[in-house]
C-alpha cells in the first residue's frame, strides 16, 4: 500500500481557511461539548484566502523544529492500521517516545492525546476545527495551544512534578503521518514560523471543556505566510510539528491546515492520518 511512487515536488495553488470574527463579538470561543441552550458552540468564523503551498520533496532536510517550527523525518512503525485504540497507546506510543528521544533530543515525553483522521460512509466535510461534526482532516488554519494553554497542560497532566519541569525546557510537538496509502487529498500543510507575525496574526480562543477551560490559537491571514508540505507523504514519513516551546530564541510554532490538492490522482484512496500530541521535556 505504502510503497506507492511518490510524485515529483510540485507546488500546489489552492485555498486555506483563516479566522475571521464571527457575528458573536465577544472574545473568541469554543465549546468542546454542548454549549448553554440558545448559544452557539462557536462565534469563530472563516476568511478564505488563495495561497500556494510549496512542496518540500527533496528539500526535506532544510527544514528543522528550531528554525521552521517543523521537521520531516523517516520512521517505519510496527502498526499499520491504527484501529484499535489500546494497541496505539501500547506498541505506537512507545515507538513516537523513542522517535522524539533520538529525533529532538528529549529526556522525558508524556503523550497526552492522539487522533485518527479518516473519511468514513456518511462523513460531512469539516472545513474547520470548530463546526467540523467528525475526525476528518480539518481544513482550518490553527496552532493546537496557546502559550499559556501549553504551560497549563503541564500542571493538568503532571502535577506534583511540574513546577520542577518548567524550570527546564518545555515542547508541545505533534507527530503526524499518513496511514496506509500516500497522502494525496487533503495533504497537511505547515506554515514556516520566520515568516508569521506572532503580535499581530495569532488570536487566542478560548476552548471550553465541561470541567475545564483551554486555549488555541487561530491565524489571521497575512500575505507573507510561506506554506510547505511533502508531495505524496507517505506513512513511512512523519512530520514534526511544534506547537509550543519554552525557549524564546527558537521557533514556538507553526501553523497548520489540511488543503485541497486538485491535481492529486483522482484514483487515489481517501486520507487517512494519525497525529500524536506530546510533552516533550529536556529534563527527567
Amino acid at each position: 500500500m505504502a510503497t506507492a511512487a511518490v510524485l515529483p515536488p510540485r507546488d500546489v495553488p489552492t485555498t486555506m481557511n483563516y479566522y475571521a470574527q464571527g457575528e458573536n463579538k465577544e472574545a473568541p470561543y469554543q465549546y468542546v461539548s454542548d454549549p448553554p441552550a440558545g448559544k452557539p458552540k462557536t462565534n469563530v468564523d472563516k476568511d478564505t484566502r488563495s495561497v500556494v503551498v510549496h512542496d518540500a520533496r527533496g528539500r526535506e532536510a532544510d527544514f528543522n523544529l528550531d528554525q521552521n517550527g517543523f521537521q520531516y523525518v523517516k520512521h517505519v512503525s510496527q502498526e499499520k492500521e491504527f484501529r484499535d485504540d489500546e494497541r496505539i497507546k501500547e506498541v505506537y506510543y512507545k515507538e513516537v517516545e523513542e522517535l522524539l528521544k533520538k529525533e529532538v533530543g528529549a529526556k522525558r515525553v508524556f503523550i497526552f492525546d492522539h487522533t485518527v483522521r479518516r473519511k468514513n460512509p456518511g462523513d460531512v466535510p469539516s472545513d474547520d476545527p470548530f463546526k467540523a461534526p467528525i475526525r476528518g482532516p480539518v481544513h482550518y488554519v490553527h496552532i493546537d495551544q496557546t502559550y499559556q494553554a501549553s504551560i497549563n497542560r503541564v500542571h493538568h497532566h503532571l502535577k506534583d512534578e511540574a513546577d520542577r519541569l518548567l524550570k527546564g525546557r518545555v515542547r508541545i510537538i505533534n507527530v503526524w503521518r499518513p496511514i496506509g496509502n500516500p497522502a494525496y487529498h487533503k495533504p497537511l500543510a505547515v506554515s514556516d514560523w520566520r515568516k508569521l507575525d506572532t503580535n499581530k496574526d495569532l488570536v487566542s480562543v478560548r476552548l471550553i471543556y465541561p470541567d475545564r477551560e483551554g486555549s488555541t490559537f487561530s491565524v489571521k491571514y497575512n500575505p507573507q505566510h510561506e506554506w510547505w508540505y511533502l508531495g505524496g507523504q507517505t506513512p513511512e514519513e512523519v512530520t514534526l510539528i511544534k506547537c509550543f516551546d519554552s525557549e524564546e530564541d527558537k521557533a514556538r510554532l507553526t501553523p497548520h491546515s489540511a488543503f485541497l490538492d486538485e491535481g492529486s490522482p483522482k484514483e487515489a484512496p481517501e486520507r487517512e492520518s494519525i497525529e500524536i500530541r506530546a510533552l516533550v521535556f529536556d529534563s527527567e
